[in-house]
């Protein structure tokens, strides 16, 4: 095997782990509040079913390991990688505070707050990701449409508690 296709083999493995593992850590706090304190929220009717959850998070979860890889397979001395990439490790933070707050602590109106601010973030990685690759930026598309509907859904759980 050729070196080079190796350490861009393990470079995109390593790009997949790093969120994954964050949507591990987020799991701790977020599995042992579902049938306790989360099931006690009355929530709006369009909340998805408790299951669907996890395969959606994981599926976004991988769609940012491969947006990550698309770009600092470019290289860090870029400077626009170097932006993408301090963006991205903000939101991918963002997105494990949120977790913690809500399911860990249960604090609503604080996760409403990350989660606001979250967005903001994952908008700016992908404006500063599509300077780098086209293809990286528009793969967060869809996590950036599931986090404006979290948002949605955290404001409306936070208004009928």
């Amino acid at each position: 095997m050729d070196p080079r296709s190796l350490r861009s083999g393990i470079l995109f493995i390593i790009c997949l782990a790093i969120p994954l593992v964050v949507g591990l850590i987020g799991s701790v706090f977020t599995i042992p509040a579902i049938p306790g304190w989360y099931a006690t929220l009355t929530k709006p009717a369009f909340n998805p079913p408790n299951w669907l959850f996890g395969p959606a998070w994981t599926i976004l979860y991988i769609l940012m390991g491969i947006a990550l890889y698309l770009v600092i397979r470019n290289g860090i001395q870029d400077p626009a990688v170097k932006q993408g990439l301090f963006l991205f490790s903000v939101q991918i933070l963002l997105n494990l505070l949120w977790s913690i707050i809500f399911f860990g602590m249960h604090e609503i109106f604080f996760a409403l707050v990350t989660v606001l601010v979250l967005f903001v973030f994952i908008v700016a990685t992908m404006r500063s990701f599509l300077k780098v690759s086209k293809p990286a930026g528009w793969v967060l598309l869809p996590y950036l449409c599931w986090v404006g509907f979290a948002s949605v859904l955290n404001a409306t759980i936070w208004i009928i508690n």
